[in-house]
C-alpha cells in the first residue's frame, strides 16, 4: 500500500503539470470558446481531486503518519479554493466585463495554482521517505498485558 500511495502521489504531480499546460492551451486557443479551458476543467475538477483523494485514502491505509496524509488531501482542498476564487471574480464581474477587482480575484487562481503544485511535491516526498522507511509491527496482542 506504501508503493501504492507513491505512485499516486506522483501521478498527483503529473496531473497538476498537466493542468499548467491545459491552462495555456486555453489561453492560446483561437477563437476563444467556452470549451477553451475544457482540458482544463475536466483534469482540475475531475483528475486532481480523484488522485488527490486516493492517494490520501492509500496513505491511510498504509499506515502513513498523519502529516503524510494531510499532505496527501490538502490539494483537494485548494482545489475547492479554485472554485471560490472563480466565483468570487466572477460576482464582482460588471456583466460581462472584468473589473480591476474581479482581475485581482482571478489572479490568486494561478497562485493558489502553484500553492497545490508546491503541496503535491511536498506530498511526493513524504511518500518517497515513507516507502523508504522500514515497516514497523505496531499491533499488540490483546491478550498480552499492558506494561508500561
Amino acid at each position: 500500500m506504501r508503493k501504492v500511495y507513491a505512485g499516486l502521489s506522483v501521478l498527483l504531480v503529473a496531473a497538476v503539470a498537466l493542468q499548467f499546460c491545459f491552462a495555456a492551451v486555453g489561453a492560446f486557443t483561437r477563437p476563444q470558446t467556452d470549451s477553451s479551458y475544457g482540458l482544463h476543467s475536466i483534469n482540475g475538477m475531475i483528475a486532481i481531486p480523484l488522485l488527490s483523494l486516493l492517494a490520501a485514502i492509500a496513505a491511510a491505509s498504509a499506515r502513513a503518519p498523519g502529516r503524510a496524509i494531510g499532505l496527501a488531501i490538502a490539494p483537494l482542498g485548494l482545489v475547492i479554493m479554485q472554485l471560490l476564487i472563480v466565483a468570487v471574480g466572477e460576482a464582482l464581474k460588471s456583466g460581462d466585463t472584468t473589473t480591476p477587482t474581479s482581475l485581482i480575484i482571478y489572479g490568486l487562481h494561478g497562485i493558489n495554482g502553484l500553492a497545490i503544485m508546491h503541496l503535491a511535491g511536498m506530498n511526493v516526498r513524504a511518500s518517497r521517505r515513507f516507502v523508504s522507511e522500514p515497516v514497523t509491527l505496531r499491533a499488540r496482542s490483546m491478550s498480552s498485558p499492558r506494561i508500561d
